[in-house]
């Protein structure tokens, strides 16, 4: 069997501590948008190269405010670019945490598929445990394929 990777427990009272801590960030951030998928694609996007760009147009437009249309709002300039440098760590943050609960979850969930694949060669070799064969026969239905043809058969009637 593969290198064991992680070896931990995630206690009932834990799970729920950390689920308690996830509804108490979202709590705080009760201005979290949620955008489609066609908005992540369209809107003009704030990146390292940008915030410097972002940054001396604020302050262009503080010490030149004459020049701007009366429906342009500074100050809502101002709070988002504010919101954007406050959120800013706390995306990284989250950012690398998610990374590391996806990377745990994936190695728990590879080394726990491997024992199984390991539990059903070792059934399947035994051979001779009584009793055996169905749960064998079961196990095994996970790999088997149907074939397009029985697919297409079934799709037609």
């Amino acid at each position: 069997m593969a290198d064991n990777r992680i070896s931990a427990n995630l206690s009932p009272g834990d799970r729920e501590a950390v689920m308690q801590a996830i509804a108490t960030i979202r709590e705080k951030l009760p201005f979290l948008v949620d955008l489609t998928t066609e908005d992540r694609r369209t809107i003009v996007k704030m990146g390292d190269k940008s915030r410097a760009f972002v940054s001396k147009a604020l302050e262009v437009a503080t010490q030149n405010p004459n020049f701007l249309p009366r429906s342009f709002d500074l100050e809502e300039m101002r709070r988002d670019l504010g919101l954007y440098e406050a959120l800013y760590p706390v995306l990284l943050s989250l950012t690398q945490l998610q990374e590391l609960v996806d990377d745990t979850c994936m190695a728990a969930g590879s080394e726990a598929y491997a024992a199984a694949l390991a539990v059903y060669n070792y059934a399947k070799a035994s051979g001779d445990v009584a009793g055996l064969d169905t749960v064998i026969d079961e196990m095994g239905r996970r790999f088997t394929r149907s074939s397009k043809k029985k697919k297409a058969a079934t799709n037609t009637n």
